[in-house]
This record gives structure tokens, C-alpha cells and sequence, in this order.
């Protein structure tokens, strides 16, 4: 899926393979935004694609913290940003943060959310103390 690593040296050759064998390539995004604040007409800060399903969900700054749920339940480890302008990818399992070496396009489009819609969002069900709410569960 991605190309062979082997000159990165041998820890990093290891790391984005197994990193790779989490990745499918030519599954879509599941939308434009977190999939189950969608359908609890929730709201989130920043969005992320699982890149083995698609599925999209919400950051762990976000109240309902789906995309990491995401990954507790289905095992799938690997997410990138649905954000645009960003192309890094984060292991849960590993707890490691990756970016492509060669900074190409490897997942089937679109990359991210539309440059057009708010962050937080969606706009309309964004409470206006969000910034509050945020900063008291961070404590």
C-alpha cells in the first residue's frame, strides 16, 4: 500500500509497515462529519478518518471523543486528520504520531472535512460556552 520504507533504517521501516497493513486505501470517508454526533446531533472540534474503514469521529478534545471510541471498539488503529492542511496519522495502539515521508496522497478522496465548514461544528449546534465546556473537563 505505501512504498517500501527499507532507506528510513530498519526501526522505521518496521513501524510504517505494520503502520501500512492497518491502512486501506481505496475505502472513503463515511461523510463529512463524526458519524455519531451526527446522528445525536452532537458537535465536535476537530474531525478523524480511521484509515481502515473510512469512519469518521470526532477528536479527543471534542465532548464525545468518538474517533477514539472507534478505535476501542473495532481494534482499527490508525487515524488521520480530516482536517485541511493536515496529512498526519496517529497509532493508538503504538501511541505514535506519523506523517508520509514522500507526502503523497494515499487514501481515497476526499482528505478532509470541506475547508467551507466551521470548526467547532457544525456550526449551528455548537453551544455558544463551548470554550467552557471544554476548558471544565480538562479540569
Amino acid at each position: 500500500m505505501w512504498p517500501d520504507f527499507t532507506r528510513l533504517g530498519a526501526v522505521a521501516a518496521i513501524t510504517l509497515r505494520v503502520v501500512s497493513d492497518a491502512v486501506d486505501p481505496t475505502i472513503p470517508p463515511s461523510g463529512t462529519g463524526c458519524v455519531e454526533c451526527e446522528a445525536a446531533g452532537g458537535w465536535w472540534v476537530h474531525l478523524r478518518r480511521c484509515a481502515g474503514c473510512g469512519h469518521i469521529g470526532c477528536c479527543d478534545d471534542s465532548p464525545s471523543r468518538h474517533a477514539s471510541a472507534h478505535w476501542r471498539s473495532t481494534g482499527h488503529p490508525v487515524i488521520r486528520s480530516f482536517e485541511p492542511g493536515e496529512d498526519w496519522y496517529w497509532d493508538y495502539d503504538r501511541d505514535e504520531y506519523y506523517v508520509r515521508p514522500d507526502g503523497s496522497a494515499d487514501l481515497a478522496a476526499p482528505l478532509s472535512r470541506p475547508a467551507g465548514q466551521s470548526v467547532p461544528g457544525p456550526r449551528e449546534r455548537v453551544p455558544k460556552d463551548w470554550m467552557a465546556q471544554l476548558q471544565r473537563r480538562r479540569g
